[in-house]
Formats: C-alpha cells, structure tokens, sequence
C-alpha cells in the first residue's frame, strides 16, 4: 500500500465502521477485473460507504491525502469504466452498501433509489406498486443505478421510452471536494442555468460520484405481443419498422439480428429451437406492449405482419403463443454476446449510426471489414429503432486470444470507427467510452470537444482524482 493509500485508511478508519475498509486482497480481487476481463488492475483498498454523508467522508479524505477514486457498482462495465489503474495508486469506492429504495410514489411515477440498487431489484419494487421501471439489459441482476446514470445507459426498450438520460427526474451526486449536489427534486422546469444534472449523467465518475437519482416510473405492461420476424435483408426490417410506428406509439422494442448471430445461439443455449423453421438472412424481434388488459397488442402485431406477408416485405413469421414462448425468444436475443464469445475472439464494437442509415451501414461495413481483413468475419445485430449496432469483427480461426486483442483489435476498430464517422455516426451508442476507447475519441473528436471535456474535467476535479484514466486524458498526466 503506497503512504498516501495509508494515511488515507488511518483517517478513515477512525471515522467509518470497520467492515467499510477492505484491504484483503481476496476480497479485494473479483473487482480488479472488467466484466470482459479484457483489463484487469491492483488496488489494495476498496472503500464501502453505507450512506452519502460516509460518501463525503471519504472523498473529502482522499482529496486530503492525494487518492484517486474509482467508482464502483456491479462492475458491469463493457468498456474497462470501473477498473482501477495497474499501479496501484487508487483506492475502489464502491457504492453497493447504498442499496436502499427511499421512496417509491406509483400515483407520481417516480422513485428515489440510491446507488447501489441492482437495477433487478429497482424493476421487482416498481412492480409491487403496479408501476414499472422501463429499462433492462442483460446485466440487471448486477448492474446498479449509479453505474446505470453515470454511462446513460441503454438497452432494448430505448426506442419508445429514451436512454437513462430520459428516465432521470433527479441526482444527488459527491462533486470532488466532497461537497454535495443535491438535485433530487423532480421538477418539470428549472431554468437556473446549467443543468448539473445532466451534466453527470454519462460522465462516468470523473465529475462526481452518483450516490442517488429519482427515476422515472410507467404503468406496468398488461399485456404484451411479441413476434419473431424471418425477412431478407436490414432495408426490409426499416420498412418493417415503419409500419409498426405508423400503427402505434407502443412499439417497445425492434431487435434485428444476422442469421450468423441466431446460428451462435442456438449452439450455445442448451435445448435452443429456432423461432421460424424458414432460413432467413436476418431476423426480427418486436415486441407491442398495452397498459390495459382491454387492449389487444397481438391483434395489431398479426394484422401488420399479415399484410407484410402479403406485400412480400418478410418471408415468415410467428407470434409467441405465450409469455414462456415470448421470454424463450428474449432470451435468445440476450444470449447473442455470450454466444459469440464462445466461438473466438472478436473485435466489440458499440455504435450507432442514424436510424436511416442503419440497414446500408450493417451491409456495407461487414463487407468492407472481411475485405479489409482477409479470414475475419465480422457482422452487426442491435436496436434498429435508435440506430445502435453492435457491430462484432470475429478473429480468423485459429488465431491466438492475445495476440489477436493486443495487436489486430486497434487496427480493426480504428477502422470500424472511421466507417462509423464516416456515416455520421458516434463510437460509443450506450456502453460508455472508459479506457476502452478514450484514445479512438481523443483521435475522431475535434479539438473544440476535446477541449470543452477537459475544461469541464479540470473545473469540476482539479486534481484528477475521479476515476482517473477514463472518458479524457491529460497529457503530462497530473500527479494526485
């Protein structure tokens, strides 16, 4: 442990409870890794506050001793976002102790959860009330709201209700020197000048460390209709998306995958039954959702698809018969990055390009990748409706893990990203930025960005000492 690391832990230890100061390196261990396990870093003290005031204790302490902090929640990053430096300087600040549900108002639709609540937990106590919270992912049995607004994260109901960024009616955050922002108050209007709030969500703890948000909350489904869709190319599936968004506002989610990315599935989920007997390029998941039991999602997703049958727009389709057939298809889609891990290594990428540009962008970028880089193989699925690819270049058979993610992974994601750029599009869409992809942002931003980030950085956290290594650089480095 380095001096400034113990001077920290002998001023903490007189100010928090014992089980608060972790040094244990086996303890310690399973949060040095990412959840790829693509960075793996030391810390020899992780810090485990149980409410805000003890958030403040410690950040104003180690802004004392010269500590950085890495912010910690289900360390479910895919991006490195909550893995501490290799060296050793910083001490983990986790937030799972902070997992209490502080009000929940179904009439308002809005809850008050802190940090650490695990986004499973957040969505089985807005069900209890009748209201529900409408975003998920496939982390939510480990990811936490704090780490939800601090990457405004994403998922698959994005398209009718909106990023995190969306669903924050309120944050209460720790800023560097331990002061506190408290900007829990859910209100419709405020024109006091910059918006703080805001202004943390998406910042990945290096501006201030989220210890509470006021979500916002929707009637719960009542009934539901989901289909899966066999068609033959991404221009289909859009036009397919159309229809459905003319016919009503209650699309929730519009899913399309490769026919490579339903063949990794079904080998790696035990017992898998493809949805649709027709072999199709592509496939689509939809789902319609309704609030009142009265209503009927399914007669409306049959009529959309009879008449894209007849119009020749998709090959086949099937409407799940029951919720236990409608989660079978879900789970499928969820799978996808599992299953692709198994079969190799490959260059993740997380992007969005506009919503129009989608179907060409998932053609043409996997053409241009195999041609760029002969034995590779490489393909998108993602959220049709909000322009997200998660666009996956797979290593030649045969290839060394290692080899392949320390030397041929930058040269195939800076070229995806010049293709992402070139179409008007973003290199990260919901995953984050962290230390994954710092050094791509700091090549395709302009300087104005680049300086206004820094700015805002340096202004808000003058000795660098929140999550240091992640979303921005300085170069020389500033000693904390």
């Amino acid at each position: 442990m380095t001096p400034a690391l113990a001077h920290l832990a002998d001023a903490l230890s007189a100010v928090l409870p014992p089980r608060a100061l972790v040094t244990d390196p086996e303890l310690i261990a399973p949060w040095l890794v990412d959840w790829r396990r693509r960075y793996h870093g030391r810390a020899d003290l992780l810090i485990e506050p149980e409410s805000t005031a003890q958030v403040q204790m410690v950040v104003r302490a180690a802004a004392q001793a010269g500590v950085p902090l890495v912010p910690q929640g289900g360390n479910s990053s895919m991006v490195g976002g909550a893995t501490p430096p290799a060296d050793a300087s910083a001490a983990i600040l986790s937030l799972r102790r902070l997992n209490r549900m502080r009000a929940l108002d179904a009439d308002a639709g809005l809850a008050v959860a802190e940090a650490g609540v695990i986004l499973a937990d957040l969505h089985a106590a807005a069900l209890a009330a009748g209201r529900r919270f409408p975003l998920t992912l496939g982390a939510r049995g480990s990811a936490t709201v704090g780490g939800l607004v601090s990457t405004n994260a994403g998922g698959t109901q994005v398209l009718r209700f909106g990023t995190m960024r969306g669903l924050v009616a309120g944050v209460e955050a720790v800023l560097p020197d331990g002061s506190l922002h408290d900007g829990l108050s859910p209100l419709k209007k405020d024109n006091r000048g910059y918006d703080l709030n805001q202004l943390l969500i998406g910042a990945e703890g290096t501006l201030g460390i989220v210890t509470a948000a006021v979500l916002r909350l929707v009637p719960a489904v009542a009934v539901r209709a989901v289909a899966w869709v066999a068609l033959a190319s991404p221009d289909e599936a859009l036009a397919l998306l159309r229809r459905f968004q003319a016919a009503s506002e209650a699309v929730e989610s519009f899913e399309l995958l490769p026919r490579e990315s339903l063949a990794a599935v079904l080998a790696y989920l035990p017992d898998a039954r493809a949805p649709i007997a027709t072999d199709a390029a592509w496939h689509v998941l939809v789902e319609v959702t309704a609030d009142h039991p009265a209503d009927d999602p399914a007669g409306l997703v049959e009529r959309i698809l009879a008449t894209a049958l007849d119009d020749a727009l998709i090959a086949d389709a099937t409407i799940a018969a029951s919720e236990t057939q409608a989660d079978a298809f879900w789970r499928m889609r969820e799978s996808i990055s599992d299953a692709e891990r198994a079969t190799g290594p490959a260059a993740q990428h997380d992007i969005s390009v506009p919503v129009d540009a989608m179907p060409r962008f998932m053609v043409e970028a996997a053409a241009a990748c195999d041609a760029r880089f002969p034995g590779t193989r490489a393909s998108g699925f993602g959220h049709l409706g909000d322009g997200n690819v998660h666009f996956h270049v797979r290593a030649p058979r045969g290839s060394d893990p290692a080899d392949w993610y320390a030397h041929q992974v930058p040269r195939v994601s800076a070229f995806v990203h010049d293709l992402v750029v070139a179409a008007g599009g973003s290199i990260s869409a919901e995953h984050g930025i962290g230390q994954m992809k710092r050094a791509e942002l700091e090549r395709l931003s302009s300087p104005a960005r680049m300086g206004a980030l820094r700015a805002i950085k340096r202004a808000l956290d003058p000795q660098l000492l929140f999550n240091p290594g992640k979303l921005v650089s300085f170069d020389p480095p500033v000693a904390g």
